[in-house]
């Protein structure tokens, strides 16, 4: 078949609109409040996301690139069409974000041979025409260049003309449901990927404003005490015994996709976390989070700044791990994971695959190199032991980011000792699987969360003659299990359900917390407060009793509950 080049632009165009879209016009079809009964409104709504459609089609046309580039846009379009329609993800750059960002082993659980047989259908099929069967019509050079160059700018013009002759109808529309304008394909996911790689190259990189100045150890360690930023803090000189404390040992634990209402100490109706309420550990029940991805969470939590001003920041900085090394604690970061996100670029770090040993992967890692967490129990010693002496002297942070509830294979997250909730979806196709059964599998997740932080908790007691020990975790996001139809995470925050930003934040106070005079027994009666990632940083560095000028107490969770170690003067920076 001879045709040219505009002509197989449109017909590729209509495929994408009306066979690719399937869930915008499902939802559309769902609206109570959109009301259409001539269908005119529809038929517009159509029309605009054709041009711009076609308006990406012809900017893909010239010679040479417009056979990969269409089949690359129809391809990733059907694959686009599928995780919405199967997963209710939305295409924001966020999203996008945390795709390219993922590990091998999460990008391999989410394929499987239906998502294979629906590109195959949906991209392969358009594109196999595309390649063997359309002969291009020649025109000469010239002309065909015009051509393509008067049609994009007469599908632009359309566009624009259509979106101004339609805003009083498609401004409250896209008002009140926002998760629309993530719902077009493939135009959505081309923005939020332009968003995400052009952005950084068109616009100038923030600079970089260290916030180390002033970092140092408070009035608990004595006359180990040091101040005034880096260059001042020598832990080699320190004077080791002269403070009437042991050093601390304190575990952070970075939780993965763990929502906090599915935690039994929180209320659920599950006992999910049997092991820490044994421990008699102190849980948070009415946490929210920075983001609802990793990639968005974890930096945001870790920042000094809080959510609006992390996401409006001008500047890049330096995190609470910086802080912490920088007041002279030895550091260091274990991940199971898919990266640290520049949390931990300037401190020791490790992943948990590449430092195990051929016996402890066999035991806790598939073939694909996917692990559970108790792996990193079993390298606890190991990375306590790489911390050079003088550091672990004053104290030591270990950092343990977890693969914990990650889905959508939520049956691999779980060893046979947690698996309390049957019978359980075994497959990452989670709309395959019957809500309940869903819900089973992730709280096992939970579970197996709970009994790692248990043993985590175990470890650290065996350390208690020679540390003050604790541990505080804190899960990234939540999740979506089903609910409206909509599974996993990575929604707009403005439009996210509050399952995938309710998290848990667990403290096992251990002995640490008497070393800042924190009372349990206040700690216990707040538990019901609101807290978000934004005090997290401010908590943790109360709880080390590391001194900073970017500390605020009034963002430090248990600030109330504690007693003053060192008076303030008037117009002295924030500290302990």
């Amino acid at each position: 078949m001879e045709l040219a080049p505009r002509w197989v632009a449109l017909l590729l165009t209509l495929w994408c609109t009306l066979m690719l879209n399937a869930p915008l016009w499902s939802k559309l079809a769902q609206l109570p409040d959109f009301v259409d009964p001539w269908f005119w409104k529809r038929a517009a709504i159509v029309g605009l996301i054709a041009c711009a459609t076609y308006w990406w089609f012809m900017l893909l046309s010239w010679p040479g690139v417009r056979r990969v580039g269409w089949s690359l846009t129809l391809l990733t379009a059907a694959g686009m069409e599928y995780y919405i329609q199967h997963y209710g993800i939305l295409l924001d750059s966020g999203m996008v974000r945390n795709v390219l960002q993922t590990n091998t082993s999460e990008a391999l659980a989410l394929l499987g041979p239906r998502i294979a047989l629906h590109i195959l259908v949906f991209g392969g099929l358009p594109s196999v025409w595309l390649w063997f069967g359309v002969a291009w019509r020649r025109d000469a050079l010239w002309r065909g260049g015009w051509r393509s160059l008067l049609l994009v700018l007469a599908s632009f013009a359309l566009l624009a003309a259509g979106v101004a002759g339609m805003y009083r109808q498609l401004a409250p529309l896209l008002r009140n449901h926002m998760e629309l304008r993530y719902l077009i394909n493939p135009t959505s996911g081309i923005v939020a990927l332009a968003d995400v790689t052009l952005k950084p190259l068109l616009m100038p990189a923030r600079p970089f404003v260290s916030i180390l100045g002033g970092a140092g150890l408070g009035a608990s360690y004595g006359a180990a005490q040091a101040t005034g930023g880096p260059a001042s803090i020598q832990p080699a000189s320190l004077a080791v015994g002269t403070s009437t404390h042991k050093p601390p040992l304190l575990v952070l634990v970075v939780g993965e996709t763990a929502r906090g209402d599915h935690f039994g100490m929180n209320g659920y109706a599950r006992d999910t976390t049997p092991n820490m309420r044994a421990l008699n550990a102190i849980s948070w029940s009415n946490v929210r989070s920075c983001g609802t991805n990793t990639a968005a969470s974890v930096p945001c939590m870790f920042s000094h700044l809080g959510k609006k001003e992390f996401e409006a920041r001008k500047a890049n900085h330096e995190t609470l791990l910086d802080v912490v090394q920088a007041a002279g604690l030895g550091v260091t970061w274990l991940d199971n994971q898919s990266g640290c996100k520049g949390v931990c670029d300037r401190v020791a770090h490790a992943t948990a695959y590449d430092q195990a040993s051929a016996a402890q992967r066999a035991k806790w890692c598939e073939a694909d190199g996917e692990c559970l967490d108790q792996l990193m129990l079993e390298q606890l010693d190991m990375s306590l032991a790489k911390i050079p002496a003088q550091k672990r002297a004053v104290g030591t942070v270990l950092a343990l980011h977890q693969m914990g509830s990650h889905g959508p294979a939520y049956f691999r997250r779980s060893t046979a000792q947690a698996k309390h909730f049957r019978p359980e979806c075994t497959t990452q196709v989670t709309s395959d699987c019957s809500q309940q059964d869903l819900i089973n599998v992730y709280d096992n997740s939970i579970a197996e969360t709970d009994l790692f932080l248990a043993k985590t908790v175990e470890w650290l007691k065996t350390k208690a003659a020679d540390y003050e020990v604790a541990m505080v975790y804190l899960s990234d996001h939540g999740e979506s299990l089903g609910e409206n139809g909509i599974y996993l995470h990575g929604l707009p925050y403005a439009i996210a359900p509050d399952s995938q930003k309710h998290v848990a934040w667990i403290t096992w106070p251990g002995t640490l917390a008497a070393r800042t005079r924190t009372n349990e027994a206040c700690l216990r009666a707040g538990t019901a407060q609101p807290l978000t990632h934004d005090f997290y940083y401010h908590t943790v560095l109360g709880l080390l009793d590391v001194r900073s000028p970017t500390y605020r107490s009034a963002f430090d969770a248990y600030a109330p509950c504690r007693q003053a170690l060192v008076s303030r003067a008037p117009g002295a920076p924030d500290t302990l």
